[in-house]
């Protein structure tokens, strides 16, 4: 689990100048299509947004297999509307146990 953290806006690796878009964890449906943004549950119950600010960053943070959505960070309180998240973190590394690694 990851430390809890009181902001609600991005922190983290790359926080000070807040980046237009993040490259967010996500599941996909059966079609492919977005099914929903994945969220981490933190070690004090909160739950924590997981955001990235490059492509090569999400791989290294989310595994290389795992998908994503490219998410403008402008429309983070649309997405908390629609899935609450206690906190927002910006090219932290996810729990190994939530990574997906592409088959070999």
């Amino acid at each position: 689990m990851l430390p809890a953290d009181p902001s609600p806006t991005f922190t983290g690796r790359g926080a000070a100048v807040q980046p237009p878009v993040a490259y967010l964890p996500c599941r996909l449906d059966d079609d492919g299509e977005l099914a929903e943004v994945l969220m981490a549950q933190l070690a004090d119950g909160s739950v924590a947004l997981m955001g990235y600010t490059a492509l090569d960053r999400f791989a290294e943070g989310c595994g290389s297999g795992h998908p994503w959505v490219l998410w403008r960070t402008d429309q983070l309180e649309r997405l908390r509307e629609l899935k609450h998240f206690d906190h927002a973190y910006l090219d932290i590394p996810m729990p190994v146990h939530l990574r997906i690694e592409a088959a070999s």
